[in-house]
């Protein structure tokens, strides 16, 4: 080991040119390849960070011009006038404060909803056989490439004329309306048809297919039940791939915009706020003035930009929370699929 040593240290006062010179130029060359393969990869992850992030800081310091600044050919990036009155425009024409409490309680609880039932459904897909499993798990796959938009029309028809059986139209003599509700939305994830529920039921069930079976046969021997060795055994393996799928379901249903239209109505949202925000802005001024004004393209780019940040500030803070979890849960995903 001493003698290994001194050879290393001697090693090290030889120049560079000289091992290469004894290598005959293969160090020169695998330092060249280091260093260039460094540099490209620098490049690509410089590059990609800075088409992810430019558009978020373009609408960061749009936000705080005002309205001559977007007109003003010197002003690029920093605001010549700071303000902050576009951001209280904004949470005043979005009714920030009541429809961030809606989309947080709506979120969370069908994100809750969600997660628990794809994960008895994806388990299921897993671990057991039942009669047409294969073609129940086709119609999963349909979940996932037909577009909701494609069935519109019948979820319109269908929860505006709602019935089981013909029983509320027997009893009250009409079937019930359940547009403007929050109920459709609870209906639909409960049933495994919600917002990227057959996204979350394919994730998990390839999540379980990947543990040995091994576990569950050593828990029966143990006395174990199928839902104890469930709940148990299965269930705190599966929290990587529980904690991707929640905080997807959470920022999907957060930014959500077709179903809030088709279903919640006048329920104020941050979803529906910003899509409604430009509308809202020309009445308001119009209120303000007594007349029509035309809103230009730039201050309504500005409001958009202002509107679109604060909707996504509260998931920021989420994934600064989040992040470690959800890194590691992805990586011990992709690991066991």
């Amino acid at each position: 080991m001493t003698r290994a040593k001194a050879k290393n240290k001697a090693d090290q006062r030889i120049s560079f040119w000289e091992r290469n010179r004894r290598s005959n130029g293969y160090l020169l060359r695998r330092t060249v390849m280091k260093y260039g393969v460094s540099i490209c990869r620098f490049i690509l992850l410089f590059g990609m960070c800075f088409l992810i992030l430019q558009p978020i800081f373009n609408k960061i310091s749009v936000s705080f011009m005002t309205e001559s600044d977007l007109y003003d050919p010197v002003v690029i990036s920093i605001p010549l006038h700071f303000t902050t009155e576009n951001y209280l425009l904004s949470a005043q024409l979005m009714s920030y404060g009541q429809s961030l409490k809606n989309s947080l309680i709506i979120s969370l609880t069908i994100a809750i909803l969600q997660i628990t039932v794809t994960t008895l459904v994806g388990y299921g897909f897993a671990r057991f056989e039942f009669p047409l499993k294969k073609f129940w798990f086709a119609c999963v796959m349909l979940v996932i490439i037909v577009p909701p938009q494609t069935i519109s029309t019948s979820l319109h028809l269908h929860f505006r004329f709602f019935d089981i059986l013909g029983i509320f139209k027997l009893i009250r003599g009409e079937a019930l309306n359940l547009r403007g509700s929050v109920i459709p939305y609870y209906l639909m994830s409960a049933g495994c048809m919600g917002l990227k529920n057959g996204l979350y039921i394919y994730m998990i069930r390839q999540f379980f297919r990947n543990i040995p079976k091994e576990l569950e046969e050593a828990a029966y021997v143990d006395g174990c039940g199928t839902l104890k060795t469930f709940i148990r055994i299965m269930l705190p393996d599966a929290k990587p791939i529980l904690t991707s799928c929640f905080l997807f379901s959470f920022v999907w249903q957060w930014t959500d915009g077709f179903y809030s239209k088709l279903f919640l109505g006048n329920t104020s949202l941050l979803s529906t706020g910003l899509a409604r925000l430009v509308d809202t802005l020309g009445a308001y001024l119009m209120r303000l003035l007594g007349t029509n004004v035309t809103i230009s393209v730039a201050y309504s780019n500005c409001m958009l930009s202002t509107g679109t940040l604060m909707m996504i500030m509260p998931l920021i803070v989420l994934y600064l929370f989040a992040q470690k979890g959800f890194v590691e849960s992805l990586s011990s995903t992709g690991i066991k699929m």
